[in-house]
């Protein structure tokens, strides 16, 4: 392990495209730390994980939200360490079986991988918690892995509306333990990056966590 890398203060900056895999046997060694980030196509995932590593082609934004349907890793500045962007879910113009087939995989990765330190569920601040996003956070209870939330296009509503839909979002975790960070974020005006990528260095950095229960 090169001890250069081992020693460096984490920095988002310095995130590059590593490998895509399609199923869980493509994806690099098990071993280090990874966080994946998930949501809903239209969510915003892409144009947030942008605005963290402050890199604007870092993951694709399409205008055919849910194009994407491989698992893509990034590496950082810290040996193994890794973000983890992962296929948008709905509207994606694909066959059923293709899409069942895509979040199978998906399946496999979120319940074996044993590097996963966290999820980020990103969702839009003015559409929040849909199906696909109560179905992450139960998913996330039951198997014990943090989790944040970033409630995306902030910008788009007036402080007032957003302060409101985010005291409604947290009413309706409250319950949820595993919800550890809930982030108004706004990859526009660039609420919520600092706070985010605090709360990534944490999960990153953690030496020793207990592995995800399948």
């Amino acid at each position: 392990m090169d001890p250069d890398l081992t020693q460096k203060s984490l920095s988002f900056n310095s995130a590059r495209f590593l490998i895509s895999a399609s199923k869980l046997d493509e994806c690099p060694p098990d071993h280090g730390a990874e966080v994946a980030f998930a949501g809903r196509s239209n969510a915003g995932k892409s144009s947030a994980l942008n605005a963290i590593t402050a890199n604007g082609k870092l993951a694709r934004t399409s205008k055919t939200p849910g194009r994407t349907r491989l698992i893509n890793f990034f590496s950082l500045n810290r040996e193994h360490a890794r973000l983890v962007d992962l296929p948008g879910y709905g509207y994606a113009k694909v066959s059923r079986d293709m899409k069942d087939d895509w979040q199978q995989h998906l399946g496999h990765y979120l319940n074996d991988r044993r590097c996963l330190r966290g999820l980020v569920l990103v969702m839009d601040i003015r559409h929040p918690l849909t199906d696909f996003d109560q179905m992450m956070v139960e998913w996330c209870e039951h198997n014990h892995l943090p989790l944040m939330i970033l409630a995306t296009k902030a910008d788009k509503l007036k402080f007032g509306q957003a302060k409101t839909a985010m005291l409604g979002i947290a009413k309706k975790l409250k319950e949820y333990q595993c919800v550890e960070h809930l982030i108004m974020f706004s990859a526009t005006s660039k609420r919520g990056v600092d706070e985010c990528r605090e709360a990534l260095t944490h999960w990153l950095e953690a030496s020793e966590q207990a592995p995800v229960e399948a």
